[in-house]
């Protein structure tokens, strides 16, 4: 558990630093109307920016994973020819920004990646200069504008899904416990956010340390937060890998029955699957993409590479399905800001999702439980956004 702690606690000083700076480096937005006209009788240069070349574990799986789904996603296009151009970024934003460069210099009418915050902001700044879109496969919301678009989920999606649902089930007066590092604090942003729009109320935010003592010490204020406002729902920040374990553990111990306080999560707690057999996420909600079609995108990824795609490996084939999807339109704008933002969206390897303007997105989510050390989805996800809530 200290060992878990401890990584935790270096990964939010890494998150700090990042965030602070891409506030330095951001580049300034441009109109999202902009954006390079395309020929679409002919093939469309796409260029596919991937971390190859990095010294951190694991991302040439990751880089070979993206690469792989995106070619998959080209031989699921229908009247669209796709130009794919790989680049290595070494998962480094100076490398990011130079490879930026020279896919466009190439030929390149839209960028694909990169993955890191960082890197992806490099090669935004580099893209703009050209009025080329970039769609990264990051979730930080600090890069996101202008020219960029990223394709990983929010926290701000998630707490929306679930603060809404939880809103129609009257689980509305809801306690945050969210861990005092950048990630769990933008998490308790988000979901602070969601609770305003859903019509929720907060009922207290309790903070703890990263570390079996501060997590120990914060269970008392929870549970007296959570008893002196009438509260029905505990919304957590935490991960598998971090407080989550400790957390189901001892709220429930102190007192906080799952009947009486419902227990909602914003990470994945089907991640990894032996998650699933702690007594405390028992009856706990959280969010996932549809699950039918992400088992399907998992099968045809298996059957055409001989092994499971990296976790986040479908984001690329998520860039190519929007790409081809407006490409298909004949239109010489289908690769501008104003396109890649129409509000139908595009189907994904998850289901549904969008680009907004302000270079998020949203994603249709399906509400799960897990009973019986099985995930059991309550809210199916939705199928298109109209009347979807968001």
């Amino acid at each position: 558990m200290f060992a878990v702690f401890r990584q935790a606690r270096k990964a939010a000083l890494a998150a700090v630093t990042a965030v602070s700076a891409l506030a330095l480096g951001a580049c300034n937005p441009v109109s999202t109307g902009g954006g390079p006209s395309i020929n679409t009788s002919k093939p469309v240069p796409v260029a596919l920016l991937v971390p190859k070349g990095s010294t951190q574990a694991g991302d040439s799986v990751l880089a070979q994973s993206l690469e792989n789904a995106a070619r998959l996603a080209i031989g699921d296009l229908k009247g669209v020819q796709i130009d794919l151009r790989v680049y290595d970024t070494a998962g480094d934003p100076t490398v990011a920004a130079n490879a930026a460069t020279q896919a466009i210099n190439d030929g390149a009418r839209i960028l694909l990646g990169p993955v890191y915050a960082e890197a992806a902001n490099a090669a935004g700044v580099a893209a703009a200069k050209r009025n080329v879109n970039v769609l990264a496969f990051s979730n930080n919301t600090a890069i996101a504008g202008g020219n960029v678009f990223i394709l990983g989920a929010t926290f701000a999606n998630t707490a929306q899904r679930l603060t809404s649902y939880a809103a129609r089930q009257g689980r509305n007066n809801i306690v945050i416990v969210a861990g005092n590092d950048a990630a769990g604090q933008a998490g308790s942003s988000a979901i602070q956010a969601a609770a305003a729009r859903s019509g929720s109320t907060i009922a207290g935010t309790i903070g703890y340390e990263l570390s079996q003592k501060g997590v120990i010490d914060a269970i008392g204020p929870v549970r007296d937060t959570a008893r002196a406002s009438n509260a029905t729902a505990i919304f957590m920040t935490a991960t598998t890998a971090g407080a989550l374990p400790l957390l189901t553990q001892l709220l429930p111990e102190a007192g906080l029955d799952k009947e009486t306080y419902q227990y909602i999560g914003l990470t994945r707690w089907d991640i990894p699957s032996q998650t699933l057999a702690m007594p405390g996420v028992q009856g706990g909600w959280f969010a996932l993409p549809d699950p039918a079609k992400s088992q399907q995108f998992v099968s045809r990824y298996s059957a055409a590479y001989g092994g499971t795609p990296h976790s986040i490996g479908g984001l690329a084939y998520d860039g190519i399905a929007a790409i081809g999807a407006l490409v298909s339109a004949g239109k010489t704008d289908a690769l501008t800001g104003a396109a890649l933002t129409q509000p139908a969206g595009f189907q994904g390897t998850g289901g549904i999702f969008r680009l907004r303007p302000d270079g998020t997105n949203e994603r249709g989510l399906a509400v799960a439980t897990i009973q019986e050390q099985k995930v059991v989805v309550i809210d199916p996800a939705p199928s298109s956004f109209s009347g979807a809530g968001f």
